[in-house]
């Protein structure tokens, strides 16, 4: 059967970067197809000579008046049983407004120059693709080698139809990560940063890891996030969800989040988790 990636999201969220992983490993990509060919195009993929098993299609704004089909399309393909998974890219308006300032490239509905009321535009015409979708990513805080990690970790997987997991530290001050599906809190937790020859170190220095899981309610927490964790991931797999991100948070996310998120990664090793330390750099 043909694995097809269905790509979308909002202008200026990373979808060029997105395709040039997905063809690195090894998919056929094809940019701004018409929704209406979605069932031709599978089918051709399916009984071409060499059969085609990896495909990308790009569908976005840019469909112009096929571009109102696009949700009953891929649900119709969803229906009939088709290996289908729909990844949306999105961003906050922030972001998005500062990457085109940046760039100097003009939205595509902002006819007049105002970009932030192009983004609005966008976004509620995206919003009924949105919520079909297998994975949505919250690009805003990435740059395009984490965003390029992501996408291989995630689809580099999906031949064995196994569920990705992937463990995410962050620290509340800079931003809850909307792409979570699982978010868990350890500033309860003591902090490093009061401690003065641990402040400056990371949750990946063995001095800060030990002082941490020293504590009594850091071992406890951790062996009840683990039970927790094996519990639900059989279950989230067997609902067909393939994509599962487990989010710990803490003040900074330097230190508390950075030593949970990379010790339940080596207690899970069985389902070969991913581990991204989002804000581990940040002062």
């Amino acid at each position: 059967m043909t694995h097809l990636v269905i790509l979308s999201g909002l202008s200026g969220s990373g979808k060029s970067t997105a395709v040039k992983a997905l063809e690195d490993l090894g998919y056929f990509c094809v940019d701004n197809l018409p929704p209406t060919l979605l069932p031709t195009f599978i089918e051709l993929c399916s009984n071409s000579a060499e059969h085609i098993k990896k495909t990308a299609l790009v569908i976005d704004i840019r469909e112009g008046v096929f571009f109102e089909r696009a949700p009953e399309m891929i649900r119709e393909i969803k229906e009939k049983g088709s290996w289908v998974e729909l990844l949306f890219l999105d961003s906050t308006d922030e972001a998005l407004v500062k990457r085109y300032k940046e760039t100097r490239r003009k939205h595509p509905l902002s006819t007049n120059g105002n970009i932030l009321k192009g983004i609005t535009k966008e976004r509620k015409m995206l919003s009924k693709i949105r919520v079909l979708a297998d994975h949505v990513i919250d690009t805003s805080q990435l740059n395009v080698h984490q965003l390029r990690e992501i996408i291989q970790d995630t689809f580099g997987k999906t031949i064995s139809r196994k569920i990705t997991i992937n463990l995410l530290s962050f620290g509340y001050k800079y931003g809850f990560p909307y792409d979570a599906d699982v978010v868990l809190d350890a500033r309860f937790l003591p902090s490093p940063y009061f401690i003065e020859k641990l402040k400056d170190l990371t949750g990946l220095n063995k001095k800060v890891r030990d002082f941490i899981l020293k504590n009594k309610d850091t071992r406890k927490f951790i062996k009840k996030l683990v039970d927790l964790l094996k519990f639900l991931i059989p279950k989230y797999e067997k609902e067909g969800k393939s994509y599962l991100t487990v989010a710990i948070g803490c003040t900074g996310g330097k230190h508390r989040s950075v030593v949970i998120a990379t010790e339940l990664a080596e207690r899970l090793k069985h389902v070969s988790p991913t581990v991204w330390h989002r804000d581990i750099s940040k002062s």
